[in-house]
Order: C-alpha cells, then structure tokens, then sequence
C-alpha cells in the first residue's frame, strides 16, 4: 500500500516537472501568429515582392518592405480625396453592399484609381457578381495593381491596393467566371468611371506627386 501512494505520488510530481518545463518552452518560444509568418526578413523578399507580376497575375507584396512610388502626406491626401474616399482608399474601409454607385454601371469605359487617376480595370471585364460591390475578372494591367495578403477582421483575404500608392482599393476571390476564374471585387469610392472617349483624369507620378491635385 505504502509503495502504491509513494509511486502515484512520484507519478504526479513527475508530471507537474514535465508541465512546467512545457510552460517555459512555449514562453519562450510561442506558436507564430498570422503577422509573423507574413512579416518575413526583407532579405527573403528583396523590395518587399513576395511573388513578382506575371502577363495575367499582379505582382504580391510585403506592405512592411515595399515602397510604392507615390507617397502624400495624410493632409494631402484628406486635401485631394472626398472624405468617403479617404476612408476608402487610406483608411482601408469598406462601403456598404449595393450603396456604391458603380454597382449596377454597365457603360463602356474604363475604371480610373480615385487616388493616383491610373487606370484600373475596364467596363470589358466587369460582371454582376450579385454582391453588391463592382466585381471585374482582371485589372487592365497586372502592373496595375497589387496584392498583399490581409488577416484583419479575423479573416483570411487578398487586398487588392493601387501599385502607384498602396492605396485600398478591395479584395479579390477566386470565385469569379472565367476566363480567369477571379472576382476582383472593389469599392466605388475607390473608383472614378470615364465612359469611352472620355478625357481621363491627371494622373499622379512619382516625379510629380502633386499632379492632378483637386
């Protein structure tokens, strides 16, 4: 009997060890979370391209490590864009489904960034996806956006940012119809729609920021 409690006594002694030792290895070392397996040395991802842009696929970034080629200041940009844009576009927000006045827009023309006037998507690639937001299968130019994977929200997504100024423009799905198979799908505030054989806006460049100044 004595041998019976001394051998579950040194049973749960061992066990308490063993659990402390556990404690201090995670302490020391804890899981990784979704920013830390993103956030990789800018070595690993000379300039921040985690996977360069293809002749169909848009380049994916590090944000931490990329430069874009166009930076304002904050009271620049609340200076060119409207406030809905600037909480769009800046602030990365998100407009409510089906308020977005480029939902149900079916002219032809092209799809400019309301932050840099760039070129963005074509009326030629858009569809009605049924979500209440524009949703195109491909931007104009894979240079003319980027990508960069988005964990906030608790959820797992690909931003969709404008390539001259990391502005937010939405996320793309692997949900659309063909021929790629992709909904990119965006908000209209972060668009500014020229029908076809429309004078398109300024467009702003790394020389010359300011250009296009509203």
């Amino acid at each position: 009997m004595i041998r019976r409690v001394f051998g579950s006594r040194s049973f749960l002694l061992s066990g308490f060890l063993v659990g402390v030792v556990a404690i201090g290895i995670l302490l020391l070392h804890p899981a990784p979370s979704h920013a830390d397996t993103y956030s990789t040395p800018a070595a690993q991802h000379p300039g921040g391209i985690v996977r360069a842009a293809t002749a169909s696929e848009p380049a994916t970034i590090d944000p931490s490590h990329y430069q874009f080629p166009v930076v304002l200041t904050k009271a620049q940009w609340k200076q060119r864009l409207s406030s809905d844009q600037f909480y769009i576009l800046r602030e990365k927000g998100t407009e409510p489904p089906f308020s977005g006045k480029y939902d149900h827009n079916h002219a032809s023309g092209i799809y400019y960034s309301a932050a840099t006037g760039q070129p963005l998507f074509s009326s030629k690639d858009k569809f009605d996806s049924g979500t209440g937001w524009p949703s195109f299968t491909r931007p104009i130019n894979p240079k003319a956006v980027v990508l960069a994977v988005d964990n906030s929200d608790f959820m797992h997504r690909i931003e969709v940012e404008d390539s001259l100024s990391g502005s937010h423009l939405g996320h793309v799905f692997d949900d659309g119809p063909p021929p790629t198979g992709k909904r990119y799908c965006i908000d209209s505030a972060a668009l500014v729609f020229i029908p076809t054989g429309g004078a398109p806006p300024q467009e702003l460049h790394p020389s010359n920021p300011a250009a296009g100044k509203k």
